[in-house]
């Protein structure tokens, strides 16, 4: 078993942030809720504990807490901005509301005596988020870190291995942040680092075979990184136990299904393509609601599975490329629901498996493409751009028809193929385009048009938990403005998405 560090989520934005700065420490995290009894922690038995921020005032009532037996476990405690001041709050110091908040970077003084600034410099820019501070420390507890206006920036208790910033580490913004988580892991959690792609790929193969035995597996082949990762991976764990199970649901981008098709020709496993465009489309006609659209398709996703179950005889489990933020944001624990994903929550008791297999649940997107080629998958599947289980049903606005489907295959089609050319294919972490359902005057040659506007978005992002907007050039942005315009029907007005995640989702739907 791994070293493990869990994260306590208190409601905060960053939750799943800190698991992943953690990972990047090289030791593996979890995040559980704060609502965790302290009989499954100690079965944990986890090497450090993180608190997370969160929106509330520790001195609340009906705010998140946790129980001070946390506190007597032996087990180092880390508390962010919410989750410091509820250390403070438990331990005896006192927590109030700000007269002046703090947001934003913010210039910070450190005792580098504590392990947790060890080696790093005295002042650094900090990314502070709250409006109540600690007053008053704890007895027994060591102010290590302030600002002008915040005289506890963090604290620790070293004896009782409890330790608090009231920053944030784990944002990018943080100076030196990672280092100090890293500092938490090693000079005060004393961890080794034993967690890598290397090490999860061997655990992750062997716990499918525990799970499978000499079961039959099914997969939903995409063609997208995800899928296609889960795929390397089924087939190094149980070989020609595997069936994958390519839908073509007809909402695919262009000419993607006989690319998938082609690229899993030569691959030792049982592969089946469904062609099953008319039937998806057939379900979608007249509805225009995200989430109902969502639904449709996952629910007929497994309709077809089922189907074809049938035709191969018996299997026992369904495999799904479900990832971290798939959860996450489909309201795991305590966490809003944003959207529904397709893949995830569970079989429906009528579907005619035993089970689920999902061992990419636990990762971030960029830990998927570094399981891939680990497992020596080639560089095009690994780097595809990723592509939502619902395909283009999203990335339609309003009511989905053949013809929208065209529009848009042809109209992303361009974009992806000109940012290919302007070399920022890797730069940008996903880009596609959205048809809208608003429509507008426009004028070509001699002639009035009223039609579509179509939407370009480009994000770039670590984790897909947050993302900021490519800034694509105006020379590239206008040389695809122009061949979309002009060789694809029914479009007259291109816009460029320049809001970030938060407050917008990747996605538009």
């Amino acid at each position: 078993m791994h070293e493990l560090v869990i994260v306590l989520d208190f409601g905060g934005q960053y939750n799943q942030l800190i698991a992943r700065r953690v990972r990047e420490c090289n030791v593996y995290c979890e995040v559980k809720s704060y609502k965790t009894s302290i009989e499954e922690i100690k079965a944990l038995n986890p090497k450090g504990i993180i608190f997370t921020g969160g929106p509330n005032s520790v001195y609340l009532e009906d705010s998140p807490t946790i129980d001070k037996e946390i506190f007597e476990l032996g087990i180092p405690v880390l508390g962010l901005c919410y989750g410091c001041q509820l250390i403070a709050h438990l331990t005896g110091g006192t927590v109030k509301s700000a007269e002046t908040s703090e947001y934003g970077k913010t210039e910070t003084y450190f005792d580098t005596t504590s392990p947790l600034f060890k080696n790093l410099p005295e002042k650094a820019i900090t990314w502070m988020s709250h409006t109540d501070y600690i007053s008053e420390v704890g007895e027994g507890f060591k102010i290590v870190a302030h600002t002008d206006n915040c005289p506890v920036a963090a604290m620790e208790n070293s004896e009782r291995k409890l330790y608090g910033m009231q920053h944030h580490p784990e944002v990018m913004h943080t100076e030196n942040g990672t280092a100090m988580l890293r500092n938490f892991l090693y000079e005060v959690c004393q961890c080794s680092g034993d967690w890598s792609m290397s090490n999860y790929a061997q655990t992750a193969i062997q716990q499918v075979r525990e799970k499978v035995g000499d079961g039959k597996v099914l997969l939903a082949l995409s063609g997208g990184v995800d899928s296609s990762v889960l795929a390397a991976l089924l087939s190094k764990a149980v070989g020609n136990q595997l069936t994958c199970i390519f839908v073509d649901h007809g909402l695919m981008r262009k000419n993607e299904g006989d690319e998938v098709e082609a690229a899993f020709a030569d691959w030792d496993v049982n592969f089946i393509r469904v062609n099953a465009g008319e039937r998806f489309l057939g379900k979608l006609a007249g509805v225009s609601d995200p989430e109902t659209k969502r639904k449709i398709i996952g629910e007929e996703f497994i309709r077809v599975f089922e189907d074809e179950a049938k035709k191969i005889g018996t299997v026992d489990f369904l495999a799904q490329g479900t990832i971290y933020p798939d959860v996450i944001e489909s309201g795991a624990g305590d966490a809003a629901v944003i959207k529904s994903h397709h893949n995830v929550g569970g079989l429906p008791d009528y579907v005619d498996f035993k089970d689920i297999v999902e061992p990419l649940r636990l990762l971030f997107k960029d830990e998927v493409r570094q399981l891939g080629l680990e497992l020596g998958l080639a560089d095009y599947l690994v780097w595809r751009q990723p592509f939502p289980g619902p395909g283009l049903a999203i990335r339609i606005i309003g009511e989905i028809t053949k013809e929208k489907v065209a529009i848009l295959q042809d109209a992303d089609a361009i974009f992806r193929e000109e940012i290919a050319l302007a070399g920022m294919d890797r730069d940008i972490n996903q880009y596609f385009a959205v048809l809208t359902s608003m429509r507008s005057v426009g004028v070509m040659g001699d002639f009035r048009t009223y039609d579509y506007t179509l939407a370009l978005r480009g994000v770039t992002t670590s984790d897909f938990m947050t993302a900021d907007f490519a800034r694509i050039p105006y020379d590239v942005l206008a040389k695809i403005s122009s061949r979309i315009v002009n060789e694809v029907k029914s479009i007259n007005r291109i816009v460029y998405d320049i809001t970030s995640k938060p407050p917008s989702t990747i996605e538009w739907e």
